[in-house]
């Protein structure tokens, strides 16, 4: 019996590392899911008003799309004007992880007129 004392203590120990690994695999997991959908929302919004200002006939729709990207988190990183008026823009949202380093959140979305 003396052979196992203080067993119990080895073993807290490794589940409280166990347990402590999932919960931060858990958190780094959850930004990164969030940042993608920051990313997806600026994505949008920032081919709508793109496509917004190019149906109208502005020169410049993709300054909008920056702008908007911008007031949403992200970064405008590519934005084309297509025939029709039509909008396709890329951005990243920065996601920093501490020691782990700066990763990329990125999206895409084209907005556009609706054909009649």
């Amino acid at each position: 019996m003396s052979g196992e004392r203080g067993s119990a203590t080895v073993w807290v120990l490794i589940l409280s590392a166990v347990l402590v690994t999932v919960a931060a695999a858990a958190v780094l997991s959850s930004l990164g899911v969030v940042a993608r959908h920051r990313a997806a929302t600026a994505a949008d919004l920032a081919a709508l008003a793109g496509a917004s200002r190019a149906v109208v006939g502005d020169p410049d729709p993709c300054a909008a799309a920056a702008e908007t990207a911008a007031a949403n988190g992200a970064e405008l990183t590519g934005c084309e004007l297509e025939a029709g008026s039509i909008v396709s823009v890329e951005v990243r949202v920065a996601l920093p992880l501490g020691r782990l380093g700066t990763h990329d959140a990125r999206a895409r979305a084209r907005a556009g007129p609706v054909p009649l």
